[in-house]
């Protein structure tokens, strides 16, 4: 599925990819509307159909991933929210190893998230992922979110890598094909991003349930 060989940088979303995404799901599906029906004195039921609404008309812009937007729509603190519910954010399945063989066999590691500065600090801090990556690249940093194609010019410039001899790994068709049309040549989707939830198309992209189908072709150089 993968030539090593040929890869020299791996960028790699957090939110489904590294991470599980119930943790999400259920903070903003199920959480944030109690939450918000409790201080707005409505019902839970009356919360999810005002805030599904508004999430909607966010998706795939910067704001739908910027909790001070969302503190200040629901007049909520999200990210005191967050961090009441940390125990639920937890890593995939055969991550650390993948990660681990990554730099043994010397690539390049980006991590390249919509999470807003302050989800990331609260992740990384909860995981203790962050030794695993040369740079840690939140899209708020660059203003624009990975959906659109004006991203990767910005992160190209900030961290230049070769199109030819990259993989990026994301959960998000929309984010897939926003980097293919930018031509990263190396492309891979995560097939069940929410350990809870169903199981992914993919598409046209290839895929991979875990890490460990291709964790077997790293070879360590040092």
């Amino acid at each position: 599925m993968i030539d090593w060989n040929q890869i020299d940088t791996v960028l790699l979303d957090m939110d489904g990819t590294l991470l599980d995404l119930h943790f999400d799901n259920h903070f903003w599906l199920e959480f944030v509307p109690q939450q918000f029906a409790d201080a707005q004195g409505i019902s839970l039921e009356a919360a999810k159909q005002d805030l599904y609404a508004r999430y909607q008309s966010r998706l795939g812009t910067l704001e739908w991933y910027c909790i001070d937007h969302w503190s200040r729509e629901l007049e909520l603190d999200i990210a005191l929210l967050k961090a009441e519910i940390d125990h639920l954010i937890a890593v995939h399945p055969h991550v650390i190893d993948f990660l681990d063989q990554l730099m043994c066999a010397g690539k390049q590691r980006i991590l390249v998230t919509n999470a807003h500065q302050k989800t990331l600090a609260l992740k990384m801090e909860k995981t203790r992922l962050a030794g695993f990556f040369d740079q840690v690249i939140s899209s708020h940093q660059l203003g624009l979110p990975k959906e659109d194609p004006a991203f990767w010019p910005r992160l190209h410039n900030l961290y230049p890598f070769d199109k030819e001899r990259t993989l990026f790994v994301d959960d998000s068709l929309s984010v897939l094909d926003s980097a293919k049309e930018y031509g990263i040549r190396w492309l891979l989707a995560v097939l069940q991003p929410d350990s809870k939830g169903p199981v992914h198309e993919a598409g046209e992209y290839q895929a991979i349930n875990d890490f460990s189908e291709i964790t077997s072709g790293l070879r360590c150089t040092i």
